[in-house]
């Protein structure tokens, strides 16, 4: 059993005759009502966890957001919106679901490019917080609320000149669909003054899944001196600024989580500074795969075993078409990069190497590559963990017609 499994079995899980435990329940017992089809579980005990983490190491005054596009199944949304203090979206059908969980309007933020007219309409008439992308976009937004003789509320995304670096995915620093870019951002900030919108603030969302703590607080300090040098410019105390999220969580051996108390004690200082001129703004941050990624395992049934030319192959009714991400990196045949996996039914018992795949016609449906992992049977049970976010959202579920996964929040 290699560190990182060790480890994540030990922080949040618990193994009973073998079993998978998660919260106070055998996973044959929670998938008990179908346990031929595959699926997703969720812990509401990580996820408290998670967001316990972050409020003993972050500053008191940072707000928390949950970005719904790492883990959209209602369940999971209404039972964190309890425990976060707003809600970040990135669709209508996303912002229809945050209003549903009871999150207050003022409470939610909506980003991404390419929103619809009939997007926007929805969110301004419910007053929601929405994220500015382009200068087109704030043209719109003012039409439809004199339209409506609605004041919308707005903030307005910058594209700083620099990246988060290390990062998994990159969202700034270069030419890019997302936010307005710095050099031109005072002249904007200027336009929403004066026309008929609420400017509350701006949003800079920098890059996502880094496990730098060094690149992460080097972009905070440079996100904090954008937003300060873009208030000096404009005459303008902003009273809200999301300065993003980008926290990775541990998914390969090599892998090492964040320390969150390093990164709190920056964003500390940070906002002390910043509040010795500005004193009345309000940051936050907003996080997906942070808050829900470890919370999550998708399980799938053993259905075949086999030997190809001196190679194990177990092979299970469900792969990429359910948790692509999970896959994607050995996408290349013979690159190595597992997520943590088991069987989860032989936790503990003698293990072999074995490629583990889906049932798809495709050979790049291979969720582990030569994986140590205890000696599978036909109908054994296949785990892959850190699978709470972009799993069952972000996947091709409808690829050759597979049955869908199953959810579960326990």
């Amino acid at each position: 059993m290699d560190s990182l499994l060790s480890s994540i079995l030990s922080e949040f899980f618990s193994i009973e005759d073998n079993c998978l435990v998660i919260g106070e329940k055998k996973f044959l017992d929670i998938i008990n009502g179908n346990p031929d089809r595959p699926a997703f579980i969720y812990s509401t005990d990580i996820i408290r966890k998670k967001v316990a983490l972050l409020r003993r190491a972050l500053p008191d005054s940072m707000r928390i957001n949950f970005a719904i596009k790492s883990n959209p199944m209602a369940e999971v949304v209404n039972f964190i919106r309890q425990h976060v203090d707003g809600l970040d979206v990135a669709s209508g059908a996303e912002l229809l679901l945050a209003l549903n969980s009871g999150m207050p309007a003022e409470h939610i933020s909506f980003a991404g490019p390419g929103k619809t007219d009939a997007e926007l309409q929805l969110a301004i008439q419910k007053q929601v917080r929405i994220n500015v992308e382009s200068e087109n976009e704030l043209d719109r937004i003012i039409s439809i609320g004199q339209a409506h003789n609605i004041e919308p509320q707005i903030a307005l995304r910058i594209n700083p000149d620099f990246e988060l670096r290390n990062s998994a995915i990159t969202m700034s620093g270069g030419p890019t669909q997302f936010g307005i870019d710095s050099e031109i951002a005072s002249q904007v900030i200027d336009k929403a003054n004066r026309s008929a919108v609420k400017l509350l603030g701006l949003h800079i969302y920098t890059g996502s899944q880094n496990l730098n703590v060094d690149a992460i607080i080097e972009t905070q300090q440079k996100t904090f001196a954008l937003v300060e040098q873009l208030a000096r410019a404009s005459n303008t105390q902003f009273a809200q600024v999301n300065i993003g999220g980008g926290f990775g969580i541990p998914y390969y051996p090599e892998d090492q989580a964040l320390n969150m108390d390093v990164i709190g004690a920056n964003l500390a200082q940070l906002i002390n500074a910043y509040h010795k001129q500005y004193p009345a703004t309000q940051f936050m941050t907003e996080l997906g795969r942070y808050i829900v990624g470890e919370s999550g395992v998708y399980i799938s049934r053993v259905v075949d075993k086999k030997i190809s030319r001196g190679k194990t192959f177990i092979i299970t009714n469900g792969g990429l078409n359910h948790n692509l991400r999970s896959a994607a990196d050995n996408f290349r045949i013979g690159k190595k990069n597992n997520y943590p996996v088991t069987i989860a039914n032989k936790i503990g018992l003698s293990t072999e190497p074995a490629s583990v795949v889906g049932p798809l016609c495709t050979p790049l449906d291979v969720l582990a590559y030569e994986s140590e992992i205890p000696v599978a049977e036909v109908g054994d049970y296949f785990v892959v963990f850190q699978s709470g976010a972009y799993g069952y959202s972000s996947s091709p579920l409808d690829f050759l017609s597979h049955p869908k996964p199953q959810q579960f929040l326990v």
